[in-house]
């Protein structure tokens, strides 16, 4: 596997991760939340020879998806997303394009996804988790033979996602840190949506000392 990791600035001031995956012997080619910067994404796949199969949402907000109608345009891939998330592209009480001046836009999934799903690329393989908290729809993406997590706006490092906004739940988000991600190896490398990469077990301390405050 290949990967180039963008930080696409954004209307919250915090870049967005936006990841470029490519499985070298297939040169099939994955990109995870394009929030922009269009060019740049598609030059990195013109220098891998990259063929772009999938533009993977972790879920639904603005600075997510910025640059996902551009990039299908140019150079194809069909848009994934999970299905409670789907509405939200074209919802803006949801995907907060008003906070940057724009109104309703036109986003359709080609795929909706769902917890326990499996995406290939070439020889790799990527399992869904559904970790709802930062919005319903939310999710992360695992890839076993690579030991490694991109977890979206769930988990960053040192800390979690925003849920304070529409269909987000503190609740939720615990739970979903707990049971889907805290239960992966020790060693998986997380790639989250914003900021820097983490390993999983320099995270599990943060949740079992969080853990017996909630109960």
């Amino acid at each position: 596997m290949k990967l180039k990791e963008l930080k696409i600035e954004t209307w919250i001031g915090d870049p967005t991760n936006c990841y470029i995956i490519l499985d070298e012997t297939s040169k099939e080619t994955m990109v995870i939340d394009p929030a922009g910067d269009v060019d740049k994404i598609q030059e990195l796949i013109n220098i891998m020879e990259g063929k772009l199969k999938y533009i993977y949402l972790t879920h639904c907000h603005s600075d997510h998806i910025l640059g996902v109608a551009e990039l299908k345009s140019r150079c194809g891939g069909k848009i994934l997303i999970h299905r409670q998330d789907s509405n939200g592209l074209n919802n803006p009480d949801i995907n907060l394009f008003p906070y940057i001046g724009l109104g309703q836009i036109e986003l359709e999934a080609d795929s909706r996804i769902d917890d326990d799903d499996t995406i290939h690329l070439g020889d790799l393989q990527f399992k869904v988790l559904h970790t709802p908290g930062h919005t319903k729809g939310s999710t992360s993406l695992y890839c076993e033979k690579e030991n490694c997590l991109f977890s979206g706006d769930t988990i960053f490092r040192g800390t979690w996602g925003r849920t304070d906004l529409p269909t987000s739940s503190r609740e939720d988000i615990i739970h979903s840190i707990e049971t889907k991600i805290m239960t992966l190896p020790d060693e998986t490398i997380v790639y989250p949506g914003h900021g820097m990469m983490t390993l999983l077990k320099d995270e599990k301390p943060i949740y079992l000392e969080l853990k017996p405050k909630l109960f």
